[in-house]
Order: structure tokens, then sequence, then C-alpha cells
């Protein structure tokens, strides 16, 4: 190893760019003046344009976690590998998050930063990750890797081949002790390097550390030397994330499972800095089911794995938070059951009751969740989202909706009233498919009528409808017109006459309500028939009638 007033040479020799002390950005970065058991947490996202359902499973944590504690919620992005980046993603993260109710209060914004402990975008922290390692190198703890892409692959090869352990470590990390002299003729030449942890550890021995989901876990030392600078100088995610977690006072790390991994780096890294670690929580995978087994929710395969998937379909925010409640704690749904009126930010969140094996994410659960969620809406406030979402989501229906607040509210308080209100509203998209047609643009036919009523016969049925008709009827005197229609026209006025002698009718009253229904929505299912005509008005009734007779006798 390298003597002390070497690695004092070597710091400045490695990076003369260096200006600041790491003592000098704790007092840049004090600790944070918050109340007893307020904690710091963060999303770490990587800008490469897809936000998926696992970045909002653990921002949904992390934001209970902080928010009901007293404490901070940050949104710092973790750009460090520019080949992934796209342009425009950091906006992404933050538009998607904030359309599922999830706001930051300090980190990377559109605009810039916002907060005292920025920046929030790694790359512009290179200097902070510089001056730390200046000071790992003066410990002994850093060192230069000199290694080509060839030379590494050669070792990973020789260890595949004797079936030893893979990396740089031990007898493989050839660059761990070159002498001073040599350093400095490659550092002349300007041969480029990356700079290692030196690991003191051993995969031999054991430390036990207590993770906030999975309880204690034991787990083998870290004996790899990885790269904590790459040649251009920007850190890797191991290093960027435990100096960061450290100088923005981070409490608690909510990551995925797929970092236990990799947990020993981090360890014998915050131990060799000499900081406390935060609270590691490493959530499970989202899986779903398939067949008859679970499997891991996949990018490739499952397009409800991203975010846009229920935004462009214009899923309620509440009703995704409430379902990912949920599966984060498994007594949130108890608890909602018991207090039905309270938001679920008085729910009392904690890292203890989220699960450690597959979370199943289950989108028919989902679509129930959502069908109770609208259930307990005032028309009104659904309204307004169908009109936030279709202004964003489907412009073209935008100003059909937004032409008479009035009518669309009404629309969408048919069948609400009651003990038991409608349950058939689930997100946008398919509540507009199932209230277009309302609206005389968005009018088809997409059923045929019944099959016994004949285009003559449906004709003057129609006809004589509309002279009947009378918008002041109440639904009683209504059906009781159609049951008269029905008999003049052949059909029995109760199904049940029909069923004791089919051989006297045409059919049922149940027929005639089927053509009126058609002419009327285009469909044979829909809400109640009396109430649909009550929202639509006696004008728009009369148009659907006429359009249709004109239509029937077209094809006479």
């Amino acid at each position: 190893m390298l003597s002390q007033a070497e690695r004092e040479e070597l710091a400045g020799l490695l990076y003369p760019q260096v200006r600041k002390t790491p003592e000098e950005y704790e007092t840049i970065y004090p600790p944070r003046n918050l109340p007893e058991g307020a904690c710091v947490t963060r999303l770490g996202p990587s800008p490469t344009g897809f936000i998926h359902l696992g970045n909002l499973y653990g921002a949904l944590a992390d934001e209970r976690i902080a928010h009901q504690s007293g404490g901070v919620f940050i949104l710092r992005v973790e750009d460090t590998d520019n080949k992934r980046e796209i342009s425009g993603a950091v906006e992404l993260i933050i538009s998607s998050l904030s359309y599922f109710g999830l706001h930051f209060d300090e980190g990377a914004t559109e605009e810039g930063n916002q907060g005292e402990f920025g920046p929030y975008r790694q790359r512009q922290r290179v200097d902070l990750y510089q001056s730390l390692a200046c000071r790992l190198i003066r410990m002994g703890r850093a060192y230069p890797c000199f290694c080509t892409e060839e030379e590494l692959t050669a070792i990973r090869n020789e260890q595949k081949a004797n079936k030893q352990n893979p990396g740089y470590y031990g007898p493989w990390a050839r660059h761990r002790d070159m002498p001073i002299e040599e350093i400095r003729a490659k550092v002349a030449a300007g041969t480029p390097f990356a700079l290692r942890f030196r690991s003191m550890g051993d995969a031999t021995r054991t430390f036990t550390i207590t993770d906030g989901i999975r309880g204690s876990l034991t787990m083998p030392e870290n004996d790899q030397d990885f790269v904590l600078l790459k040649a251009d100088g920007i850190p890797t995610y191991h290093f960027a994330h435990v100096t960061d977690d450290h100088f923005m006072r981070i409490t608690h790390i909510i990551r995925g499972e797929e970092w236990l991994s990799t947990l020993p780096y981090h360890w014998e890294l915050f131990q060799a800095l000499g900081y406390t670690p935060p609270v590691f929580c490493h959530t499970t995978v989202l899986m779903k089911m398939e067949g008859e087994t679970k499997r891991k929710l996949s990018k490739r395969k499952d397009p409800e794995l991203g975010l846009d998937y229920y935004r462009r379909l214009g899923y309620f925010p509440q009703a995704v938070r409430t379902y990912l409640l949920t599966v984060l704690n498994s007594n949130y749904e108890e608890w909602q059951m018991a207090n039905p009126g309270l938001p679920y930010t008085a729910f009392p969140f904690t890292t203890e009751k989220m699960g450690s094996s597959g979370a199943l994410f289950d989108l028919n659960k989902l679509q129930n969740v959502s069908k109770d969620t609208f259930a307990s809406l005032p028309a009104e406030e659904i309204y307004s989202f169908l009109l936030s979402w279709s202004e964003s989501e489907a412009p073209d229906l935008y100003p059909i909706l937004a032409e008479d607040a009035a009518y669309g509210i009404a629309i969408l308080s048919i069948g609400r009233g009651g003990e038991k209100p409608r349950k058939d509203l689930i997100y946008g998209k398919q509540i507009m498919e199932f209230i277009r047609f309302f609206f005389d643009p968005l009018f088809s036919q997409d059923d045929p009528y019944p099959e016994q009523i004949g285009p003559d016969l449906a004709t003057r049925i129609l006809r004589d409808y509309w002279d009947a008709f009378s918008f002041s009827d109440d639904n009683t005197l209504w059906f009781e017109k159609v049951r008269k229609l029905s008999e003049k026209h052949g059909f029995a006025a109760r199904p049940k006459d029909y069923q004791k002698n089919p051989e006297l009718y045409k059919g049922h009253v149940g027929d005639v309500s089927s053509l009126l229904r058609v002419a009327l929505t285009g469909r044979r299912n829909s809400p109640d028939l009396w109430e649909v005509q009550q929202v639509m008005g006696a004008e728009r009734v009369g148009r659907r009638i006429n359009a249709a007779i004109a239509q029937l006798e077209a094809s006479l």
C-alpha cells in the first residue's frame, strides 16, 4: 500500500480540480432542522423515458413515510449513465407522479432545482463526489485502475473457466497495489483510469443489518473492489447514492429487492466513510398471475407496467393510489372499511406491514377498486376529471364533453342515488365509450333491432311511440304507455303472458323496449331508458326517433 505522503500526492494527481473538502460540504449540507422522528426519503429514478408502476409503488411508500412523520420527500434524478438518458424524461417523471397525486417537497423540477440540498441531478454534483473520492484515496480506500475493457473481459473469462466468483477482487485486482511511480507515468501518458474502492471485506465473513421491511438480514461481506468514479469522472450508482444519501440527510431508502445483492457494497462504503447508513427498505417485485403461476411484471409483455397506461386510459388517480396501498400494506383494506370517510393520508402506514415476497398486482382488482371509487364520488367530480383527462389524452372528445357541463353532469348522475349506486364506471376511456350515445356526434347504432320486428313494423311502432310520448310522464306512466303500444302491435304486455301462449303474440313488451332502446341509444343494454330520456331531453329524443324512422324507411 502507498504511504500517507504518496496517497496525498495521488489525490492531487488524479483529481487536481477538487477545491472543497468533505468537511466544507458538511457545512454546506448540514443536518436538517426537523422534528424528532421525521423521516427524509427520496425517489431516485433514472431519466430513461420510462416510468413504471414500480416507481409509483415505491414513491407512494416514500411519500407516506416522509409526510406522515412530518419529514421531507425528495426527487433526485440519478443521471450518471448519460447513454440511457432521454430528453424530457425528468418532466415525464414529475408530471406522471403529479397525475397520481404525489408531489415532492424539494428536488429536481422542470425549471431546475428546488431546495437547499441540491443540485438534485447527480451529474451536477460531480465536484462533491470527487472531493469525497480524494478523501478515500488519502485514507488508502481508493485507487486508480487502468485496466482496459479487453483486460477486464479476459479476467471474467478466466474466472468463468476456473469456476471462480466473478469480479475485481483479491488476486484479480491487478492495479490495487501499483507503485506511485507507475501511476505517475500512466497519468502523465494520459492513460484512462477508473477509481476503485479498496475493499477490506472477506466473503467468508458476514454482517447483519436490519431491513425496514425484511427485518434482520445476514449477508456475506463485500470483497469486491467496485468502481467509484468512471473514466470520465462521473460516479457509479454505488458511490453517488451513498454520497447523496449522506449529504441530503436521507433517513430511509425504499428500493427494489434487485438491489439486495449490492447492499454489501453500500454497507462497507458507509462504514469506510464513517457515515450512519439510512434504514434500507427493500421492496418486493410486482408479480402477476399467468395461468396458475406467478411471474414478474415485464416491460416487454405487460403494458400495465408503464404508468402512461393508466394515464392514457384515464384511471382515476385516487383509485390507483388506493389499490397500491392495499398492495403495500396488508392492513390498508381493513382500515379503509373501518374508516370510509377518512382520506388515505390518515392511514398509519408502516414498512413493517410491507410484504417481503412477490406482491401480486391484479388488474381486475384495481378495476373493482376503481368502480368503488367512482361510485363514492359526486357526478360533478367525475365530470371534472373526465374533462381534464380528455383535454390531454382524448382531445377529440374534449370539446364535445365541455360544450354543456350541466348535461355531462346529468349523464353521470344516472343511477347514482340510493343505497346501491351503480358500479360500472372504471376509467376515462371506458366511461366515454359507455356514455357516448348521449352525444349526437358520437352516436352510432351498435346493436341490431330485435329479429321479430322488421323495418315496416319497427317504423309503425316508433311513429306511435313518438305520437304518445310526453316528457312530463313519470316512469310508471311512461312504461304503461309502452305496454299499451306493445299490445296494439301484437306483443304481449307482460313477458309471462307470452311464455304461457307464445303462439298468440309476435313477442312481448321486452322486445318493443329493445326496439326503443336501440333507436335511442344504439344498444340493447343501457341504463334505465326512462331516466336516459329525461337526461336527453324531449328535443334530442325526438331527433333520435325520427332519425331511426328515416333509416328504417330507407331500408324498405
